[in-house]
């Protein structure tokens, strides 16, 4: 079966009520919006449809909202967001990890551990020394150009004293303009490989659809699942969550598969089918950028 490739979003008109939207790489590249993927989504909330930004961003969706209209989003292309750091900390201050965590990660990612409102009884968390960890929270690498592997000796010692790694964005890497950069699924990854365990709760997982439908309802939108479209860039969490989900996918491969699929303004047809094969999964449908 051949994943069909449309020309821009408006192809489908009418097929769908909602989308969960992807960010980097789809509506922005890390540092400036993407003029046609604004309007895209300007057009689909001007003709009914509803837009949740669905992020494997670490943070809360107030510090995102805050980051992409900073980088040029403008607040009527979505109606709201769901983080993968929203659906991680739910569960940090549900104490999955202990009480007592080490964190992995930059100074940014600090709003992380600001507390949760909805939840009642939140659990006592206080940041410590690996040492003194009862758990791993990992929002992203220390430095992001990196190589993952020089968090063995440290990752070596975590798995001797068992922790858990909370993983708040199952993202590999990300595009910065030109620059790639490491993000927290690739510690994660090197700590499963390395015998931990740990915990995802971003895309391709279902804590973060959940939440995303919990979005849709505060917003007051019941959205069968047939009439929803995930769209992204990321083969394995975009696309695979989607799928998952039972959920239509709108799959854009000038993002982080721009140089595997061929994709200048448009993906090569076969070598776009040779990935998707190589991968084995098979998206609804594909476009180079979203448009």
């Amino acid at each position: 079966m051949t994943t069909p490739i449309i020309d821009s979003l408006a192809d489908l008109e009418g097929r769908y009520d909602a989308l969960f939207c992807d960010l980097w790489g789809c509506v922005h590249d890390g540092i400036r919006a993407l003029p046609e993927a604004v309007a895209a989504l300007q057009a689909f909330k001007a003709a009914g449809g509803a837009v949740v930004l669905l992020t494997n961003a670490p943070r809360p969706r107030a510090s995102v909202a805050s980051q992409i209209r900073r980088l040029g989003v403008p607040d009527d292309a979505w109606d709201i967001i769901a983080t993968s750091g929203d659906a991680a900390r739910l569960a940090m201050f549900q104490g999955v990890v202990g009480h007592k965590v080490w964190h992995i990660g930059e100074a940014h990612d600090a709003p992380f551990f600001e507390p949760v409102k909805l939840l009642e009884n939140p659990a006592p968390i206080e940041k410590v020394e690996l040492e003194e960890a009862e758990g791993i929270v990992c929002t992203g690498p220390f430095d992001p150009h990196a190589d993952p592997a020089e968090m063995r000796p440290r990752f070596l010692l975590a798995k001797t004293m068992g922790l858990k790694l909370l993983c708040a964005n199952p993202d590999i890497v990300v595009d910065r303009g030109d620059s790639r950069e490491w993000c927290a699924g690739a510690l994660a990854e090197l700590y499963e490989e390395m015998g931990g365990e740990s915990l995802y709760f971003g895309k391709p997982h279902p804590p973060i659809y959940d939440l995303a439908r919990r979005r849709l309802e505060q917003i007051g939108r019941s959205v069968p699942e047939d009439r929803i479209l995930a769209v992204g860039d990321g083969i394995l969490t975009d696309v695979k969550g989607g799928m998952g989900e039972n959920i239509d996918t709108l799959f854009i491969t000038g993002g982080l598969a721009r140089s595997e699929t061929g994709t200048t303004d448009q993906p090569d047809p076969d070598r776009l089918d040779a990935f998707l094969a190589d991968i084995r999964l098979q998206p609804t449908y594909a476009i180079g950028m979203l448009r």
